[in-house]
């Protein structure tokens, strides 16, 4: 069958489907990854068949996250009405959803979606492919599923929000004499439908059904979705395994990173890092700090404890760590995850509180917020992961539960058999 994937112009994002991909190349699908032009390099670099469609824009400078951007929010975590997940269900009402639906769409999701649907339905047309999988806000994706007649589905990144949402609003909405009031998010996606020959369906927000990499006691679902789980693959794209990794450490060795999307972006940590140095330089451990050159340059100071580099593989380093400190991403936190690694988290924007205080619930680990993560608490923190044997038997647990969940190849049956029901 011939397979298309879309997603953000996020090579984090990307790097999360890849794998899935490439499961489905390797049982003999014709898989291609149209993306706006500027990851055509990304995806080439994967291995993969890039088509170039739309225009480029900057995710962060659209919405706002880059500090002191004009406009910017105040205060990094969920907006409106992704936050619903968060709030008491006496709070959740149809004018909240209904105004946060209308800032997003508005301010968000038309910037990042607009530059691609046309021509992304356009190569559709082209290509006919008989599956499309999108990112759950690429909703360029659903539109040019639905002008094609494929079936279609989301692949999570992270806690289901967006899903949560909108099951909140469908349920509110249905309760009002004759559906009345406004939909800003479904009257907008409507007229793309329309202007493709086809009509408004919740499919078109929600997908036909959901691909989750997250370990099943970490997932957030919305009732009433279709979910399947799917085992999660380190990848990170192309990467050197240094010689220093080829030997055990002599100490324990902790690992501390806090994403690449900051680091492509240039938009700084979340955390003061000198003061994180400074707080375990006393210890009997060997941190391995992946550090841009940029903020590098900035330090005042190097423990003796601490290696800096760059970059350095995942898959290479942490199988070699006693625990890991990191922002919560959902690609650092699936493989610290996979590898059975204690964590500790200092999150800082979206969903990363809300899924650092469900790994602390399972005692795989422990978090406090990034804008709370003085070097005398991630001190403490780490001598609790590396002294209390607990947090690494249920880090084990939770490693034993992602591989007890079907795997990108096992998985591909499922695909073929939803792409086969909508011939």
């Amino acid at each position: 069958m011939r397979v298309l994937f879309t997603c953000y112009p996020e090579r984090t994002h990307f790097l999360l489907m890849a794998p899935l991909a490439w499961a489905l190349r390797t049982a003999g699908h014709d898989v291609r990854v149209a993306c706006q032009p500027k990851m055509t390099a990304a995806i080439n670099q994967a291995g993969l068949t890039a088509v170039p469609v739309g225009s480029d824009r900057d995710l962060w400078q659209i919405i706002g996250r880059r500090p002191g951007r004009p406009g910017a929010r105040k205060q990094p975590g969920l907006s409106e009405p992704y936050d619903a997940v968060e709030r008491r269900p006496e709070d959740i009402t149809l004018a909240y959803l209904r105004e946060g639906y209308r800032l997003q769409t508005d301010s968000w999701h038309k910037m990042t979606n607009v530059p691609l649907t046309g021509a992304l339905v356009e190569y559709a047309r082209h290509f006919k492919p008989d599956l499309v999988l999108w990112e759950p806000l690429t909703f360029a994706g659903a539109i040019a599923a639905q002008a094609v007649g494929a079936a279609h589905g989301r692949m999570l990144i992270g806690a289901d929000v967006y899903g949560v949402a909108r099951r909140h609003f469908v349920r509110l909405a249905a309760g009002r004499p004759g559906g009345e009031g406004s939909d800003p998010l479904g009257e907008w996606l409507g007229g793309y439908a329309r202007r493709y020959g086809g009509e408004f369906t919740e499919e078109l927000v929600t997908g036909q059904f959901g691909l989750d990499l997250l370990p099943p006691s970490l997932q957030v679902h919305a009732p009433g979705l279709d979910y399947r789980s799917l085992r999660f693959t380190p990848y990170g794209g192309p990467a050197v395994v240094p010689k220093w990794l080829w030997e055990r450490p002599e100490r324990p060795r902790v690992a501390l990173t806090l994403g690449l999307t900051v680091t492509d972006h240039a938009i700084g940590y979340a955390i003061d890092v000198q003061e994180i140095l400074d707080s375990v330089a006393d210890l009997d451990i060997e941190l391995v700090a992946t550090i841009s050159d940029e903020a590098r340059g900035k330090l005042k100071r190097v423990p003796d404890n601490a290696r800096l580099v760059p970059y350095v593989p995942m898959q290479a380093l942490l199988p070699t760590c006693a625990a890991i400190i990191h922002h919560a991403g959902v690609g650092t936190l699936n493989t610290a995850a996979f590898y059975g690694v204690p964590q500790l988290t200092v999150p800082w924007d979206v969903d990363q509180p809300l899924l650092s205080d469900r790994l602390a619930a399972q005692g795989a680990g422990l978090t406090t917020h990034s804008t709370r993560a003085t070097g005398a608490i991630v001190r403490e923190s780490l001598l609790r992961l590396l002294g209390e044997p607990s947090f690494r038997e249920r880090a084990t647990a939770l490693r034993d539960e992602m591989l007890a969940v079907p795997s990108a190849n096992a998985t591909v049956p499922f695909l073929e058999e939803r792409a086969a029901a909508a011939r």
